[in-house]
């Protein structure tokens, strides 16, 4: 590699990784067995919003609270913040494989806590607790199968982690559609999250630890002999003298500027050129990811189901699996393209369908709410006038109502007994009011209107999906285990880290308020525009990492990144070709 070029990579294809791991399996043991915190991670991304619907259902005072439901929602996600921010010291302090071990006693936990909540804030603790543990696996995983990864199929080894995360995302809509004829339904969509953690403990403790962190612990032999599980005994000795060159360096600058604590390093990070390039690289691409709204159709996706038209939370629940199922796919498809045509592109084609998706969404979710059944007063008034919503009986203008005016009033729809797409009901919102319209066979709607585009939004969300999962999904992650020096992977980890939960943290914690008050046309819309501002964010910010050594890396971001700069080939690329 030359002045302000990239090194091309030699074979870094999906198939390769497959080859080198089927010589090696060793290799793939160790992705798979920390990648089960991945699992974890989307689990209970995933769950939580099945569970939601039947909490919803045990305790009223969830039902009627927006706040509440946020919250529920949002928890885990504030321990997460907590979680990778602590997990970044963690694992420079105690090890990348001790911080996995305490991750899955977080999990384990707080799987336990929620299934036994007699109470909705006994359940947010036990997100708390969750959150901690997925805050840690969030940045520990992908760096602990990255430090333990050849360079050349590294990025679609850091795939195997989204690869889980999203798998875990389809597995929880299954654990949810499979619990829901089951008594206690949500306390088993959530407790069963303790068995995967146990699973990752055990496996865990046969594990070494990274090879670059024992290494930069002057564990240099223990080092060596996993590189030799790991690469050719040719590439062994030019890892461990790549390696050598980078520490050696790093302690000589230690040595310089003397030991600190936590806010000292930083504040050294930051004011390391090479550290702050990767750190606005990393955090562009975290609030990114965050940013374009992936979180609200995860932990809200049945919601959201229920918002295009489709009342029934079991039909609610098996369409989002669809949507799941198209994440799944597209972080296999992120695992073949992403050692080949690289990190940034992925992102930017990513984007792009991102931006075109949500765009039209929010065009289908405006025709669904302008066109929704209107309001019957012989309908309303068929169920008794204590049953008739309050605002409705009161309004001057209820001959134009309809049931999404119904809705915003903090009612609910009875559909036409004869044709739910015909003037319907508006009642108040109650339990027992509720029981009263399913008596008759007519469906209840408390988060969406009768619509005959609906399906279109159920369409929408996949494609919605399958741009984000290849590309803004899972290349985030890989980006952040690569793009920082030895020395301050950690930190610069944990702080890109916290920065996606912090973000997550905002727009989870928002989206159903949001919907109250820009509707789901106006929420999408607005994830549109943040989703292009992203985009023009990683397009002058985030370098291409494709196939480069750790130490490469590092040498392109001490020149600093231009995205017009023009790519050289060095003799080495020519005898590559």
């Amino acid at each position: 590699m030359v002045e302000g070029g990239i090194a091309k990579a030699d074979k870094t294809e999906f198939t390769e990784c497959w080859r080198t791991s089927w010589r090696t399996p060793y290799i793939m043991r160790l992705a798979l067995s920390a990648g089960i915190g991945g699992l974890l991670f989307g689990y209970d991304t995933g769950v939580i919003s099945g569970a939601l619907l039947y909490i919803r259902e045990d305790f009223e005072s969830v039902d009627k609270s927006t706040l509440m439901q946020e919250t529920i929602v949002s928890m885990a996600v504030a321990g997460a913040i907590i979680g990778a921010a602590l997990g970044g010291w963690i694992t420079d302090a105690l090890g990348r494989k001790k911080s996995i071990l305490i991750a899955d006693f977080l999990f384990l936990v707080g799987a336990i806590v929620m299934a036994v909540s007699p109470a909705p804030w006994v359940i947010i603790v036990g997100r708390i607790f969750v959150g901690l543990g997925v805050g840690m696996a969030s940045m520990t995983s992908p760096l602990y199968i990255s430090e333990s990864s050849p360079a050349r199929i590294r990025g679609a080894l850091v795939s195997t982690n989204n690869l889980l995360i999203t798998g875990g995302q389809f597995l929880s809509y299954l654990i949810n559609l499979a619990f829901t004829k089951a008594p206690g339904t949500w306390r088993w969509m959530l407790g069963v999250a303790g068995v995967p953690a146990i699973v990752q403990f055990v496996l865990m403790l046969s594990l070494p630890e990274s090879p670059r962190w024992l290494y930069r612990k002057d564990k240099v032999e223990e080092a060596r002999a996993i590189f030799e599980k790991i690469y050719s005994a040719e590439e062994v000795e030019d890892e461990m003298r790549a390696l050598k060159e980078s520490v050696e360096a790093e302690k000589a600058e230690e040595m310089a500027i003397g030991e600190s604590s936590m806010i000292g390093k930083v504040k050294k990070a930051w004011g390391n050129d090479v550290v702050r390039r990767g750190l606005y690289a990393g955090i562009t691409v975290q609030v990114a990811q965050q940013f374009v709204g992936i979180n609200t159709v995860m932990y809200y996706s049945p919601t959201i189901v229920q918002f295009a038209g489709f009342a029934s939370n079991k039909t609610a629940l098996a369409l989002s699996l669809v949507t799941s199922g198209l994440n799944t796919v597209g972080s296999i498809i992120s695992m073949v393209f992403v050692d080949r045509y690289g990190r940034r592109k992925l992102m930017i084609i990513s984007m792009f369908g991102i931006i075109t998706s949500l765009v039209v969404l929010a065009g289908v979710f405006f025709q669904a709410s302008a066109n929704a059944p209107g309001i019957s007063k012989i309908e309303s008034s068929h169920f008794g006038g204590n049953a008739t919503c309050l605002g409705y009986m009161k309004a001057e203008d209820a001959s134009s109502w309809n049931c999404m005016t119904c809705l915003t009033s903090d009612c609910a729809y009875c559909s036409n007994g004869a044709d739910k797409f015909s003037p319907g009901a508006c009642l108040a919102s109650g339990n027992d009011i509720r029981s009263v319209c399913r008596a008759e066979h007519r469906t209840w709607y408390t988060n969406g209107c009768p619509s005959k585009v609906g399906f279109l939004a159920v369409i929408l969300l996949g494609l919605y999906i399958i741009s984000f999962s290849p590309g803004m999904g899972t290349v985030p992650w890989i980006l952040n285990s690569e793009i920082y020096p030895l020395r301050y992977r950690g930190i610069g980890g944990g702080i890109a880290a916290v920065s996606n939960w912090v973000s997550n943290l905002i727009v989870s914690e928002t989206f159903l308020s949001l919907t109250e008050a820009l509707g789901s046309a106006g929420t999408f819309l607005l994830f549109a525009g943040f989703s292009f501002i992203g985009l023009i964010a990683i397009y002058f910010l985030v370098p291409e990492t494709k196939g480069l050594q750790f130490e490469e890396v590092e040498k392109l971001l001490q020149k600093g990144y231009k995205p017009t700069s023009k790519k050289k080939k060095s003799p080495k690329d020519d005898a590559s070709d």
